[in-house]
């Protein structure tokens, strides 16, 4: 399964990066190819300067090694060895009307001292972070989501939604990162589900990305926008950065696993505002935006 799984995440990155390109026409995507020291290495992509993209990142990893001491502890194991593999992408684009967006699919096993699995689940999800709202666009991720969902479980759309509007919540500013999507984690086999079905239901939510993305980059991309505009988006990227620092479980297990930094920290946007006790004005498109991280919507 972890060798299906990371070519299946070699192929993705492939797609994905090709298809970015296209759409930006300007910027190429820088790869590095890193070795952990202590087992492993993965293959970062950045895209930044972009026609669209301002930056971006489709990385993908595979690690494995003795399972540190912080992270034995959380796990509530003794003596493990772990294997880890991923795909996980932001992209931040330049114009404000074009929302910012992450995804990550990834697979994890975990070993005693004679190499035998002692467990094993997939986990990931993809997500919106608007700097001003469409519903249109909203919508469309949505029902791309619940699509790619319905055919393996109808209970999946709305259980994988609720997680993620609980997941991406900034509870220090009591508002969601964005509009959210999906976020599934743990998922190990029981008497409905296989390994295998749960690699088809992974692998259906990545095959669903560019669906869920792309058309809403194409239909706002030209839209025109004002400084102050602009400086609404740099002040919400500000909120994007708290969430991923303060609450994110995947920058941690990076960085208690001796992960490569710039990789990790490739989804801090370039251009960011930190503005003391702003507060949008009344009835404004910013001010709806924030009402809605508030209060999670149910777009479809």
């Amino acid at each position: 399964m972890k060798d299906k799984f990371f070519n299946y995440i070699h192929e993705l990155q492939d797609s994905i990066t090709s298809q970015l390109e296209a759409i930006d026409g300007k910027a190429k995507f820088q790869e590095d190819v890193w070795k952990r020291p202590e087992g492993g290495g993965g293959r970062t992509r950045v895209i930044e300067n972009g026609n669209i993209f301002e930056k971006g990142g489709v990385n993908i990893s595979g690690v494995h090694g003795t399972l540190p001491d912080s992270m034995q502890t959380y796990f509530g194991v003794k003596d493990a060895d772990f294997f880890a593999c991923g795909l996980s992408l932001v992209l931040h684009p330049k114009n404000p009307m074009v929302p910012t967006v992450h995804a990550n699919w990834r697979y994890f096993e975990m070993y005693d001292k004679e190499g035998n699995i002692v467990d094993q689940w997939f986990g990931g999800g993809q997500d919106l972070t608007p700097y001003y709202v469409f519903e249109d666009d909203a919508k469309h991720f949505h029902q791309t989501c619940k699509t790619a969902c319905d055919k393996h479980n109808p209970e999946f759309y709305p259980k994988y939604k609720a997680r993620c509007d609980a997941y991406f919540y900034n509870s220090h500013r009591n508002e969601g990162r964005g509009i959210g999507g999906l976020f599934f984690d743990y998922c190990k086999e029981t008497d409905e589900m296989s390994m295998q079905n749960w690699y088809d239901f992974v692998t259906e939510v990545g095959n669903s990305f560019l669906d869920a993305y792309v058309p809403i980059v194409e239909k706002r991309k030209d839209l025109e926008y004002t400084k102050t505009q602009r400086n609404w988006q740099e002040i919400r990227r500000g909120r994007y950065v708290e969430f991923n620092l303060v609450h994110d479980k995947g920058t941690l297990f990076g960085l208690k696993t001796n992960g490569r930094i710039e990789s990790i920290l490739m989804s801090l946007p370039p251009h960011v505002q930190w503005v003391y006790d702003h507060h949008p004005e009344a009835g404004s498109e910013e001010e709806k935006l924030i009402k809605i991280l508030q209060n999670p919507i149910n777009w479809v």
